[in-house]
């Protein structure tokens, strides 16, 4: 009894073994199917404009160099088959984005044969870029350029959004989607509307002297505003200024890779 326990056992632990194997096995076929990491930007499927590559690139490594965030586009030619989300968790997880200590990655994934579109968000960040902002930003900044054939608008746009998020409180932004809207005609005309009040308001209050003083009340001595004391933005935003890589830095297969974050499927999806 005791014997044929043991052969029992033995031949259980072989056959887990050789499940685990052919699992590994077929893993790496699949993901032999996957594009390679080469850059901030892989543009496997070509439909984003060189120009914009190259902007994308500085901005992205830009936000890297200041919060340590690893943030990659990524356009492929097939889904090889699968739905956009699982091939997204593996693209991400096979390029190992983010930092494998915060898993600080974001992957913005577009398959336009498919028509489909991702933002695939490391574990470290699924607090701060949501599934619901994730879904926002696909909605009003992707989507619609996607649907006007401006993939690289669509994705530049994306980007500036999804940055604004992560170095943004969230608090502030939670309130500006309905102002994010892609609808140019739309804020053309708020924006005409604003200034028509602004400078309506500016010619009643300085033009009327009984106004003026109306408002401005007695004169306040000691109290005038200081040139250091003056306005300042929140932050400094990750897509302006210069940054100290050099090309070879970020992209066309110059040593760039994932730090080794991981994800567990966080973000959202959409079509057009």
């Amino acid at each position: 009894m005791a014997a044929s326990a043991v052969a029992a056992a033995r031949t259980a632990r072989r056959l887990v073994l050789a499940g685990l194997m052919l699992a590994a096995a077929a893993a790496l076929a699949a993901a032999a199917n996957y594009p390679a990491l080469t850059g901030r930007v892989v543009d496997g499927a070509n439909v984003i404009p060189a120009d914009a590559r190259g902007a994308l690139t500085a901005r992205l490594a830009d936000l890297e160099a200041k919060s340590g965030i690893q943030l990659v586009v990524a356009t492929v030619t097939s889904l090889e088959g699968q739905e956009i989300e699982p091939y997204a968790n593996e693209l991400f997880r096979a390029w190992g984005l983010g930092q494998k200590t915060k898993n600080n990655g974001v992957l913005l994934l577009v398959a336009p044969n498919e028509r489909r579109v991702r933002i695939e968000v490391g574990y470290g960040l699924e607090g701060t870029l949501t599934d619901a902002l994730s879904k926002v930003i696909i909605v009003n900044a992707i989507t619609p350029r996607f649907k006007a054939g401006d993939f690289g608008g669509g994705v530049s746009r994306g980007v500036d959004d999804i940055i604004t998020v992560l170095t943004t409180d969230a608090s502030e932004w939670q309130a500006r989607p309905s102002l994010r809207l892609d609808s140019r005609k739309d804020n053309d005309s708020r924006i005409a509307l604003a200034l028509m009040i602004f400078f309506v308001i500016m010619l009643v209050v300085f033009s009327l002297p009984v106004v003026r003083q109306h408002f401005a009340g007695p004169p306040q001595h000691g109290r005038r505003r200081s040139h250091d004391g003056g306005w300042t933005m929140g932050g400094e935003s990750p897509s302006t200024g210069g940054s100290s890589f050099s090309s070879s830095d970020f992209g066309g297969g110059g040593g760039f890779s994932g730090g080794g974050g991981s994800s567990g499927g966080g973000g959202a999806s959409g079509s057009w």
